[in-house]
């Protein structure tokens, strides 16, 4: 580690509340009551007597324990659940949404990442937003991606990528409609997300020379072009960019053929040219076991995949699975940089 740098390796993984209607509360008061099963140690960033209501009206025996500092967190988590409470309260009941609650829902985000960013957290997990909640009362960005990129002072946008325990894929355009993708699909914007995903495939994963296989963007990879040109015009002049570079990139593969048992072994991490590309694959792969977590960020941040299930929310019916292999894949991915390769906070600003 180089001097300046915070040493995260014993600090707690900070967990943010998320939408409060929602049930990333009752997820997090599940994964604490799982915490003999290898559960590493978090704190909660929310309301602490919000917690003790969610507990109560569910039948759940868990003691909610305030505390003042992340370090804290290691000495009660055995006990019970640590909360570093915010500064206001947070009312509402389960399922409905207020959008009284959007300025909280932002504060545990800014917390967490000030936190992780001082070395007194190891990474970020983000609980489910409701975007169109915080619209409402005036949230300017996109979504966590873009809120995270913002705090880390980035200029470059960071990637999302998700990863289960057979499969990482990496959308190039994301949340906009199939035309509009087609649209802003770029030679440029294939060789950004590819470079940042080798980079943190070696940095974060510890793989020393990642292999990213890249898809085409029509059926059959264009198929010569007789089903679309993209391929020869946009996608692989990426991949000689990125061979150039040292990355060991190839394609454009047909999509429908390199999501198979046989094709991913060839691979660390699928390049995909548009969002359902993408996640159609891996959710059907794994649902409950895949991790949406963000590259390009000097700071690890990982979040469940799936939404604040309204509909659910204070009944204890939410599953806490997808919570729980993002806790474990930040941990992991946590000891790796800081092992492998000292953070250097201002460094990763561009």
């Amino acid at each position: 580690m180089s001097a300046s740098a915070p040493d995260r390796r014993a600090a707690p993984l900070a967990l943010t509340m998320g939408e409060p209607a929602g049930v990333g509360g009752e997820i997090a008061l599940k994964a604490w009551m799982g915490r003999d099963a290898g559960v590493p140690a978090f704190f909660a960033i929310d309301d602490p007597e919000r917690l003790r209501r969610l507990a109560r009206r569910i039948g759940w025996p868990v003691e909610i324990r305030r505390i003042s500092r992340p370090a804290e967190a290691l000495a009660t988590f055995a006990d019970a659940l640590p909360v570093l409470a915010l500064s206001n309260p947070v009312d509402g009941e389960p399922g409905t949404l207020d959008t009284a609650n959007a300025g909280a829902v932002q504060e545990a985000i800014e917390t967490a990442v000030a936190l992780v960013m001082a070395g007194e957290a190891a990474a970020v997990v983000t609980n489910p937003i409701h975007k169109q909640n915080l619209y409402a009362a005036g949230f300017a960005f996109a979504g966590h991606t873009e809120f995270l990129a913002h705090l880390a002072g980035l200029k470059t946008p960071p990637v999302m990528m998700l990863a289960c325990a057979n499969l990482r894929v990496v959308p190039v355009t994301v949340h906009v409609s199939l035309i509009e993708s087609i649209r802003q699909l770029t030679t440029a914007a294939i060789i950004e997300k590819s470079a940042i995903t080798a980079a943190a495939l070696r940095d974060d994963f510890g793989i020393p020379r990642p292999r990213l296989a890249v898809a085409g963007m029509n059926p059959h990879a264009g198929e010569g072009g007789g089903m679309g040109t993209e391929e020869e015009t946009i996608v692989r002049p990426a991949i000689e960019a990125l061979q150039s570079m040292g990355i060991d990139a190839f394609g454009p593969m047909s999509p429908d053929t390199m999501f198979s048992v046989h094709a991913r072994d060839r691979y660390d991490a699928a390049i995909c040219m548009y969002h359902d590309q993408a996640l159609i694959p891996i959710k059907t792969l794994d649902f409950d076991g895949t991790v949406n977590m963000t590259l390009g960020l000097p700071f690890v941040r990982t979040s469940p995949d799936h939404g604040t299930a309204l509909d659910i929310a204070g009944t204890g019916k939410a599953e806490e699975a997808s919570l729980l292999a993002a806790m474990r894949m930040a941990a992991r991915m946590a000891e790796i940089r800081a092992r492998n390769v000292p953070t250097r906070l201002t460094a990763a600003k561009r």
